[in-house]
């Protein structure tokens, strides 16, 4: 009984980075299509994303079922609770790609991204790709310098996100209505994909340590990882 139970976790974990997997191929295919008006690309990252949700149900499910046959104590229960929440994130990451595919959709045959703005959001588009390809790794690994990785790039991230603002505010800022929301929808949705992978990351530190220690300003610490939120 105990094998086929460490299988069940095994099983659970395997189910996070399949799940992760996933979501990094949409956001890949949400940032091409919203960099190139690439509408066909924008529709697989639409359908596909019930196949996520689809998984992250599963999983779910599986996790639910080793609570109520098992009664998992100590790391074990860790394991099982922090899949749940994990789960909830990656399918809210999956959505967000949706997010940013849709955009695509809606504004073709001319392009999302507002003149002026490109090289900001190609940038953004990389580093979510660069967060989601972190975090399956994470779930892999559990390696935590990799949570502080993930830590920098979604600062990198914000500052991005900070500048879009900027430019939209500006005096300079000649975008009509449409193209002004376009900007701060997609810049949101970027910022946002990468806030959910850093919370991802806080879960596995917690998973791996058992520890979940904050101070005032949302910091956490976690087996020599120390982040600012």
């Amino acid at each position: 009984m105990r094998e086929v139970f460490h299988q069940s976790l095994e099983d659970v974990q395997s189910r996070l980075v399949e799940i992760s997997e996933l979501v990094t191929t949409a956001i890949e295919k949400a940032t091409t299509a919203f960099g190139t008006s690439d509408v066909t690309l924008a529709e697989e990252v639409i359908d596909a994303d019930a196949i996520i949700d689809e998984k992250a149900i599963e999983l779910d499910e599986l996790a639910i079922e080793i609570l109520a046959r098992q009664s998992p104590v100590a790391r074990d229960l860790r394991v099982v609770v922090s899949a749940l929440r994990i789960s909830a994130s990656l399918e809210r990451m999956g959505d967000i790609a949706e997010h940013i595919a849709q955009l695509t959709r809606m504004r073709f045959p001319e392009r999302a991204i507002p003149k002026g703005l490109k090289s900001t959001f190609t940038q953004m588009g990389q580093l979510d790709v660069e967060v989601a390809r972190k975090l399956t790794e994470l779930l892999r690994t559990q390696d935590l310098e990799i949570a502080e990785e993930l830590r920098n790039t979604d600062d990198k991230i914000d500052d991005l996100h900070v500048s879009v603002f900027e430019k939209v505010l500006s005096d300079s800022w000649q975008g009509e209505t449409a193209a002004t929301v376009d900007a701060t929808l997609a810049s949101r949705y970027h910022e946002r994909f990468a806030d959910h992978a850093v919370s991802i990351s806080k879960k596995v530190a917690y998973l791996a340590t058992g520890d979940w220690t904050t101070d005032s300003d949302d910091t956490f610490v976690a087996h020599g990882v120390t982040s600012t939120s």
